[in-house]
């Protein structure tokens, strides 16, 4: 059906508003707020038999052209026109181009969507999915839903409105949908929701997203969560108070093996299990300072998923002991549990346990502990013994090549200032007299073009790359993880505050790199990105600014300010 022009009637006043049935009630009701300046999560729009809600059917309800619908709702400050006229980059110039590409867009938000915009500007910090998404046909909503917002975004220099996600969202997750009934009457509007659970759910309707091949075509015998986000692992849950409840828990997908020794029966053979996650977890407690040392050790665990102490909730630890039957004594002996990845993905999550049950006070809090995180990390502390075998060689020498990549980075910045110094001064004294070039700085002499370098480095490092990890493609080859997003949350209560998203520069912009060794022929430049910026992008919803590096630190933990709550790693590339 074609777009239909109809009149809603608000306070008093019939205002002209454009409705399309083929779009969600959703951006209708968008439509209806910039006239009326009635938030959509405080509106009542009356339809034949009742109110239009999200998922209403269009179909059912049979608009015409010229209908008049009634508007229900308090009305606030009407929304600001943009600050100069939405440009499409088709419509741009190059200088228009360049300057819109320097920054990414944000999201609006509709009324406590905070978490839902953090998490999706988080998850663009993964290329390769956007890829899949694009080539994989037909998807399911959620997915399809995704690819639109992702492909809306790369197309405008504005902030985008998020309305017909956020509305596949709430019909593919309804907990999503629920409302805020600490505020009754017209004032109740749509509630807070925690980003780590809206970033498991969107992840989790991501499984059935075709995987990709080395050339970024959609291989349909594997999928993208599988690939690229998926590690091994075991894990165990137990109630420290319950140990009849023992369960094993899926927790979503890493394999990693478990070994159980019980300490009372050093003769009982050790249970070795496995188990897929798609995310490991930084227990905070009130010794911990680090997020490895959170990951690693929290001290006696039983049986079930969540386990109390200090007041606080803790989650799965890789060093632990626990509580279980032992079949040779016949009873609740301790056991030493031991967890590692057998597979470390190309994206690794951390989640940062920081919402806990406090059992003195009976509600759920926050843990603002300050917790310092890792902008890069080492994952082979993590992973199991064969792993770790099979990953130290190339990640060793990665490690000496990045020192080397380094020096001669500020060998070439120091020569360019130099000879940019010298070519300013002869400009300044007017010194057009012909005479012999001058002689390069020294440190340049020896150079070669980085080019050259970096497509020698690349053979070096997949020689070494250890002949399983090579034919899976999508797992991490090195075992070594730059820090490329970050979801914060704003606030002293678990059910309300603001989450903010964060992403490296780099991610959007490209780095340095030398050709794969199927173009080591090529004599295209590389990217003109400096390897050396290392600020972030920051995502308030749909304000988007400079985050220095410098200020990582303000965002650890340690008070009610934004503290860092989900990080997504990306394994270290060869080039």
């Amino acid at each position: 059906m074609a777009p239909l022009t109809v009149h809603v009637k608000h306070a008093g006043k019939v205002l002209d508003v454009e409705l399309d049935p083929n779009q969600p009630a959703t951006v209708f009701k968008d439509a209806v707020y910039q006239v009326t300046g009635v938030p959509p999560d405080r509106m009542k729009v009356m339809i034949k038999g009742g109110v239009l809600k999200d998922d209403t059917d269009w179909k059912k309800v049979g608009p015409k052209a010229g209908q008049t619908f009634m508007v229900i709702g308090a009305a606030g400050e009407l929304p600001k026109p943009p600050a100069k006229p939405i440009v499409f980059l088709e419509d741009m110039d190059d200088s228009q181009l360049a300057e819109a590409l320097a920054m990414p867009v944000g999201l609006r938000n509709l009324g406590n969507t905070c978490y839902m915009n953090a998490t999706v500007q988080a998850m663009r910090a993964i290329p390769e999915l956007q890829t899949a998404l694009t080539t994989s046909a037909p998807l399911s909503i959620l997915p399809k839903a995704l690819r639109d917002l992702y492909s809306n975004m790369s197309r405008t220099s504005e902030g985008v409105i998020p309305t017909n996600f956020l509305s596949a969202l709430r019909q593919v997750v309804p907990q999503f949908g629920e409302v805020d009934r600490s505020k009754a009457g017209m004032m109740a509007g749509y509630a807070q929701q925690d980003a780590e659970e809206c970033w498991s759910q969107i992840t989790n309707s991501l499984k059935e997203v075709p995987g990709l091949d080395a050339s970024g075509s959609s291989l349909s015998s594997k999928k993208f969560v599988d690939q690229f986000m998926m590690g091994e692992m075991r894990r165990e849950y137990v109630f420290l108070f319950s140990p009849a409840a023992a369960q094993n828990w899926l927790f979503a997908n890493i394999i990693l093996p478990l070994r159980l020794k019980c300490e009372e029966a050093p003769d009982e053979p050790a249970a070795v299990t496995l188990e897929k996650v798609l995310k490991i977890e930084c227990n905070i407690t009130i010794t911990t300072n680090y997020m490895h040392t959170g990951i690693m050790d929290v001290g006696l665990y039983t049986l079930d998923r969540y386990y109390v102490t200090d007041g606080h909730h803790i989650g799965q630890a890789l060093n632990q002991k626990v509580e279980k039957n032992s079949p040779s004594l016949g009873r609740e002996a301790v056991y030493n549990q031991t967890s590692r990845l057998s597979r470390l993905p190309t994206y690794l999550t951390v989640h940062m346990v920081r919402f806990a049950w406090r059992r003195d006070v009976g509600k759920k809090a926050k843990i603002m502990r300050k917790v310092k995180f890792a902008t890069e990390f080492d994952a082979l502390d993590i992973a199991t013994d064969e792993l770790k075998g099979k990953l130290t060689p190339v990640s060793r020498r990665l490690k000496e090549i990045e020192k080397e990549r380094s020096q001669r980075r500020k060998v070439r910045k120091r020569t360019k200032a130099t000879q940019e110094a010298s070519s300013s001064t002869r400009a300044k004294d007017g010194d057009v007299e012909m005479g012999d070039a001058p002689a390069p700085a020294p440190d340049s002499i020896d150079l070669e073009d980085e080019n050259v370098y970096r497509t020698r480095e690349l053979a070096e490092l997949e020689a070494l790359v250890d002949a399983d990890a090579k034919a899976d493609y999508g797992c991490s080859v090195t075992g070594l993880y730059d820090l490329v997003a970050i979801v914060t949350h704003k606030g002293a209560e678990a059910d309300a505050g603001h989450y903010i998203g964060f992403v490296k520069k780099s991610v959007f912009h490209g780095k340095s790199s030398t050709p794969s060794s199927s173009e080591a022929g090529s004599s295209t430049p590389a990217p003109a990105f400096d390897e050396d910026d290392e600020d972030w992008y920051k995502f308030d919803d749909e304000k988007v600014s400079i985050f220095p590096k410098e200020k990582l630190g303000t965002i650890d933990g340690g008070g009610e300010d934004a503290s860092a709550y989900v990080l997504l790693y990306k394994s270290k590339s060869l080039a």
